[in-house]
This record gives C-alpha cells, sequence and structure tokens, in this order.
C-alpha cells in the first residue's frame, strides 16, 4: 500500500510540474513555482501522515468521532459567512488560512466518515432494528451535503453521501430503508439540477460538447482533444498542447486529460492499475479488520476506499466526457493542498488500523506459542 500510494503522488508531482509550467510562468515569472507548492504541501501531508500512523491510536480516534463532526460541520457554516469564505469562480468553498486557503469540503469528508465508522460500531444493533437509529446517521449526511450544496459543491455533496450510504449498507442496515433515502436523493439531485441553470448547462454540454465548443462545451472539448492527442504512448511527458492555455483547469481538475495527451493509453491504464490496486488493498485491511473483530477499523477503512475510488473514478470519468463536469480532485495527484494533504491523513489512519491489527495478531500468537510451550 506504501509502494502504491508513493507511486500515485510521485506521479501526481511530475504531472502538476507538466501541466502548470505555462501558466505558473505567465502568472508568477516562475515556471516550476505550483510544483514547488505541490511539493510542500506533499510534504505536510507526509509529515502529518507519519504522526498519525506512529502517535494515534485507532481508539483515540474513534472517540474524538463526535468532536470531528462538530468541527467538520464548523467549518462548513464558517466558510458561507459574508467576508469569512473566500470565492474562486463564484463557488465559496475555501477558509484564507496564513500560508493557504483550506477548502472545508476536503476536511468535512474525514470528519464525516470518522463519525459514521464511530456511530456504526455504538449503535449497530439499533441502526438495524429502529427508524432512529438508522436516520440519524442519514440525517448527518443529509445536514453536510446541504451546507456543501450552499457553496454550491454538489460533487462533494455526491461523494459524502454516496460514502456514508455504502457505509450503512456494510454495517447491515435495512435495504429498504437504504433504497428509499437514495430515491429521495436521486429525486432531490435531479430537481437541484432542472432548476439551477449553471448545473443544467453542465449537464447539456456533457451530452453534446460540440453542440457549442467554444462556450458551455469548451472545457470539455479541450480534454477530449488532449485525449485524442495522446494515442497509445502519448505525445511525450512535457509535450502537451492543450495545457498552454488551450484546456482550463489544466493541473487541477483535469490533470487526467494532460496525462492521457502526454502519456497515451498506456499512461492512462497504469494509473488505472495504480488506484484500482489501492483501493482493494485499502478494503482488504478493512476485511482483515472486521475479521479480527475490529469494526471501527474495518467501517474507516471502507469508507475512505470507497471515497477516494468514487472520488479518482468520478474525476477520470469527467476527462474523458463519461461524466458531467464536477470540481472533484483526483486523489494524489491534482494540485490542491487540502486534497492532498487529508487524502494523505485518511491513507494514514486505513495504515494505523491495519498496524494496529498486525501487533495484536502477533501478540496474540505469540502467546498461544508460550501456552503451548508451558
Amino acid at each position: 500500500m506504501l509502494a502504491l500510494v508513493a507511486a500515485i503522488l510521485l506521479m501526481g508531482l511530475v504531472m502538476v510540474a507538466s501541466a502548470s509550467v505555462a501558466m505558473a510562468e505567465r502568472q508568477t515569472g516562475e515556471a516550476l513555482y505550483l510544483f514547488w507548492r505541490q511539493l510542500a504541501y506533499a510534504g505536510l501531508g507526509v509529515t502529518l501522515a507519519t504522526a498519525v500512523v506512529a502517535l494515534i491510536p485507532v481508539r483515540t480516534v474513534q472517540l474524538a468521532g463526535p468532536s470531528l463532526l462538530a468541527c467538520g460541520l464548523l467549518l462548513l457554516v464558517l466558510v458561507l459567512l459574508p467576508g469569512v469564505g473566500h470565492e474562486v469562480n463564484g463557488s465559496v468553498r475555501w477558509l484564507p488560512l496564513v500560508v493557504f486557503n483550506l477548502q472545508v469540503s476536503e476536511a468535512a469528508k474525514l470528519c464525516v466518515f470518522i463519525y459514521l465508522a464511530g456511530y456504526l460500531v455504538r449503535r449497530h444493533q439499533a441502526l438495524q432494528t429502529t427508524a432512529k437509529g438508522f436516520l440519524l446517521p442519514v440525517g448527518v449526511l443529509a445536514l453536510t451535503a446541504a451546507l456543501l450544496l450552499a457553496e454550491p459543491d454538489f460533487g462533494a455533496a455526491a461523494v459524502i453521501i454516496a460514502t456514508g450510504m455504502t457505509m450503512l449498507f456494510l454495517a447491515g442496515a435495512p435495504l429498504g430503508w437504504l433504497l428509499a433515502c437514495l430515491t429521495c436523493g436521486a429525486g432531490t439531485a435531479a430537481a437541484l439540477v432542472v432548476t439551477s441553470p449553471y448545473r443544467w448547462e453542465r449537464l447539456t454540454a456533457f451530452l453534446n460538447p460540440w453542440a457549442d465548443p467554444f462556450d458551455s462545451g469548451f472545457q470539455l472539448t479541450q480534454a477530449l482533444i488532449a485525449v485524442g492527442r495522446g494515442g497509445w504512448f502519448g505525445v511525450g511527458l512535457g509535450n502537451s498542447v492543450q495545457k498552454l492555455f488551450y484546456l482550463p483547469e489544466a493541473h487541477t481538475d483535469f490533470l487526467f486529460s494532460v496525462l492521457a495527451e502526454e502519456l497515451g493509453v498506456a499512461g492512462v491504464l497504469a494509473v488505472l492499475s495504480l488506484y484500482g490496486l489501492l483501493v482493494w488493498r485499502i478494503f482488504r485491511a478493512g476485511m482483515a479488520s472486521h475479521a479480527a473483530g475490529r469494526r471501527f477499523g474495518a467501517y474507516l477503512c471502507w469508507g475512505v476506499g470507497f471515497w477516494l475510488g468514487l472520488q479518482a473514478f468520478i474525476n477520470m470519468g469527467v476527462n474523458l466526457g463519461l461524466l458531467p463536469t464536477k470540481g472533484l480532485t483526483l486523489p494524489l495527484m491534482s494540485y490542491g493542498g487540502s486534497s492532498l494533504v487529508m487524502s494523505l491523513i485518511a491513507l494514514a489512519l486505513v495504515l494505523r488500523v491495519d498496524r494496529e491489527r498486525r501487533l495484536i495478531a502477533a501478540a496474540t500468537r505469540r502467546e498461544r506459542a508460550e501456552e503451548e510451550a508451558a
């Protein structure tokens, strides 16, 4: 798992350097300015992740669940206050800090999933048998999604709802109740799309971007041109043309398109394989924890695995024209400090869960061996 994370992270740093060079030079005069910032974010994330693995027991994380949820919701409220949140392209998603802007949705995701994992352990029986036990976590997810939609951040809201519902399903929540909630959620999402002009424009542009390639379909058509130019083995690292002010957000949401252009189908398949193996390893850690009776760790691993896998799938789908445009980064690869740091902390929690399970299993084996020897 560490090798997979390192490979994805290093590939992301290389692609950020390549995709951002033209824009960074025009804006700052330093071609590698955004690369150095991303490298600093990676260093911060690795430092915090190492501290999590080495110093914070899983039990402490579990007990902190309600407090972390309160902090996550507080951040989502603070960013909406006039004069507090930082607005970019019509969305208020960032809190300005001393050295960088914190995208609060990234922190809120992890806080919500930690709380849910703890709730599923504490109220496991009530979740499966009572309406109150089921509706409480659903209410938390709905409140979080509502605050995200107020920013607006439709993509993050969808990821949190989908991941949360998956965690409830894995914990044994009644299937009929889940289907009813999903039906209500799908109806609400459809209503939001139909009643919101910019969301409707994104949907129609996704269905036929070539109908208006210089306005509503511009970003997607440029992404598809980049993917098409890549061929089997790409035009070569650093040789992308679309990143030269043709493709908007080339180093953030559409980094995958630049990768496809420069590294081709071979590079795309390599990235898909890395993410697939990473999610598989995370789920394996969750299954091992569940088998060992450590249910909090299991639910947390499954939540993190589904979250990162789903977000990667959505980002790649958007870049390939398979899904409507959403403001979701490619985890561990796209430029952005909040996403990178929180993803590394989440993965560190998975490693901590698996490390504790292995240590306990090893101690148990030693005790049995000593008993047999005696």
